[in-house]
């Protein structure tokens, strides 16, 4: 599957559940009924695409040996992406394998075998497009002169990119890590979203972090005329 396959894929998710969230409130008069089955889509949806991301860095991830340091590189990569679960590794010496498992707090599990050695170029006769990053700057709109300096890939539209922003931030409080967080009294606020979110969890669904902290709008002075 291609990047462009896949960022279709996710296209076509977030279409499915704008189309949803309209047509549910029209088909039954019992809100609650619409917004469990909203739900229920919703997550079976977020845990799919998190099977064929856990699929793809295991496919991808570099094992030259199964020294203590490289198993624990494995792991803090695992961490970046799936950083709300329980992450178990087991190296098996004999067969020159890594048994890698992942179990989310809303029953998902995964589990994949990397194994020692190169990494294996993809069979396909389509040639992978690796798509660039283009600044997405967002701001609150209480104060439209501070601005976060984000990136979005180019294949996405702004409307695409503000909603994979958003899902990310309530994916995040609600991960192990956020609710740790809010235990601790961080502020559940955008700021503390951006500062704290893993790199990973924002690189799934396209997008990347060039500041932790906003910076105010700099207007510039008109050159004088001589």
């Amino acid at each position: 599957m291609t990047k462009e396959t896949k960022k279709t894929n996710k296209t076509n998710e977030a279409q499915l559940l704008d189309l949803l969230k309209r047509v549910l409130p029209k088909a039954t008069h019992d809100p609650a009924l619409a917004g469990k089955i909203y739900q229920a889509i919703e997550q079976e949806l977020k845990v799919k695409s998190r099977a064929l991301a856990f699929e793809k860095f295991c496919s991808k991830v570099e094992l030259p040996d199964l020294d203590a340091k490289t198993i624990e590189d494995v792991k803090l990569q695992l961490a970046a992406s799936f950083g709300d679960g329980d992450i178990t590794i087991k190296p098996n010496k004999k067969d020159q394998t890594l048994a890698v498992e992942v179990s989310l707090p809303d029953g998902g599990q995964f589990t994949s075998e990397i194994k020692v050695g190169p990494v294996g170029a993809e069979a396909s006769d389509e040639q992978e497009i690796t798509l660039k990053f283009i600044p997405f700057p967002v701001c609150m709109p209480g104060d439209q002169e501070l601005v976060w300096l984000l990136a979005k890939r180019e294949n996405m539209s702004p409307d695409e990119a503000g909603i994979a922003l958003a899902k990310v931030e309530e994916e995040f409080w609600a991960s192990k890590t956020g609710q740790k967080l809010i235990r601790d009294r961080v502020d559940k606020s955008f700021p503390e979203f951006v500062a704290r979110v893993p790199a990973g969890m924002l690189n799934e669904v396209g997008l990347k972090r060039h500041y932790k902290t906003p910076e105010a709008i700099k207007i510039l002075r008109a050159a004088l005329k001589r």
